[in-house]
Parts: structure tokens; C-alpha cells; sequence
């Protein structure tokens, strides 16, 4: 399949315990556990918010470790980046969407081809109270986020996919709008059930316990 899909969206935390608090005000629900990403220093509660039209997608609630040592390396999706660790000091924000992809290096080489580079792909595995997981995702060195943090970053499960373990959250992805992505680049992902605009933002609508729940980025 050369399409992707929808795989999860990236909310930024300064805490976990403070993107838990936003989760239960904002959501009406308490995330699920998650865990730890040792090379980038992070770790995360997710939940599924999967829907008929987006089949298999979670929510990812994300902060910086601080019983981690500091990586070697950038984090992912701008966390080292002062401008967002200062919005998020008050409140987490969507940040990023992460597709699925089922011919990684295709879609790598296809981006490379069109002038944008998103990075090498990273093995990385953790493993968790349903069994292991293990995935490949493209990450650049320097933690950037390409075409104005409109490129979803690219993602393939080896294996088991971590929604095959979520119970009915209660929260379900019901649209999803992406701007910013030149043709070329939507041609090449073919990202499935997503609407798209000209400018560089991402909003979401949720339907939650507590009715619908509109996220955006900018």
C-alpha cells in the first residue's frame, strides 16, 4: 500500500502530570499508561481514539523525562525548542500528527526527491504490559520539524500495533484537517480521511464525554 493513514496526534506536555489534569478537564477522560523513550529522553500516556474513518489511531500525550538523562540527540517533535517548552509551561498544545506508513523507505525517498530531507529511520522497541512493541520512525538529527511542522511524521510498526491493546477510550477522532503540504507531497502520501488547507496547521475534532472537542495547532 502506498497510502498512509492516520497513526496518532501529539499533544505536548510540560509534565505528564499536567497533561494528564488537561486530558481530564479538556476530554472528559483519564489517559492510559504509556512509557518511556530512552534515546530521546521522553515518555508519554496514550489512549485510542480510533473511529470508522480513522481505524487504528491513538492520542499521544508527551513530556520530556525528567528522571532521563539527556540524549544525545534532539528530541522529537520540537521539545527542546524554548518557543514550545514556553506555550506549553500553561497548558499542553497539539503539536504534530504522526502517519502510518507501510513502505517506510519508499516514502523516504519519495520526500528526498522533492527536496525534503525528514531524517533517517530509527529503530526503537519498548515493551509494556500487553508484550512488546517495536517500530521504525523518521527522525532528523536536529529534532526539526519539516514545511512549518505540517509534514506528519512518517512511522512503520513492526509487528503489533499498540491500539491492539487500547479499551474504548470514550474519545473518537471524527475529523482531521492538514494545511501546508505542497501537492507533490500530498500526492506522494495520500494521507487517508484527512482534509487539507493551504495554511500550515492541524485541527482535529473529538468527540468526547464532554461533546465535541475542536484541537488545533495554531
Amino acid at each position: 500500500m502506498t497510502s498512509t493513514e492516520v497513526d496518532h496526534l501529539v499533544v505536548a506536555a510540560a509534565s505528564l502530570e499536567q497533561g494528564v489534569a488537561w486530558c481530564e478537564v479538556t476530554l472528559g477522560i483519564t489517559p492510559g499508561p504509556g512509557g518511556k523513550h530512552p534515546l530521546m529522553g521522553t515518555h508519554n500516556r496514550v489512549f485510542s481514539i480510533a473511529s470508522t474513518a480513522f481505524p487504528s489511531a491513538y492520542f499521544e500525550i508527551i513530556a520530556i523525562d525528567p528522571e532521563a538523562p539527556p540524549p544525545p540527540r534532539r528530541r522529537w517533535f520540537g521539545l527542546d525548542d524554548p518557543t514550545l517548552q514556553q506555550r506549553i509551561a500553561h497548558a499542553p498544545r497539539l503539536v504534530h500528527l504522526v502517519a502510518r506508513s507501510r513502505m517506510l523507505n519508499m516514502h523516504r525517498g519519495g520526500l528526498v526527491n522533492v527536496g525534503i530531507d525528514p531524517g533517517l529511520p530509527l529503530a526503537m522497541s519498548r515493551n509494556t504490559l500487553q508484550g512488546h512493541l517495536a517500530w521504525q520512525v523518521l527522525v532528523r538529527e536536529d529534532g526539526a520539524l519539516q514545511l512549518g511542522g505540517a509534514l506528519p511524521t512518517l512511522i512503520q510498526w513492526d509487528g503489533t500495533h499498540p491500539t491492539e491493546h487500547m479499551a474504548n477510550s470514550g474519545v473518537e477522532l471524527r475529523e482531521l484537517q492538514l494545511g501546508g503540504l505542497p501537492p507533490p507531497v500530498r500526492q506522494l502520501l495520500a494521507l487517508q480521511g484527512v482534509a487539507h488547507a493551504p495554511a500550515p496547521a492541524l485541527r482535529a475534532v473529538l468527540s468526547t464525554p464532554l461533546g465535541d472537542v475542536t484541537l488545533e495547532t495554531a
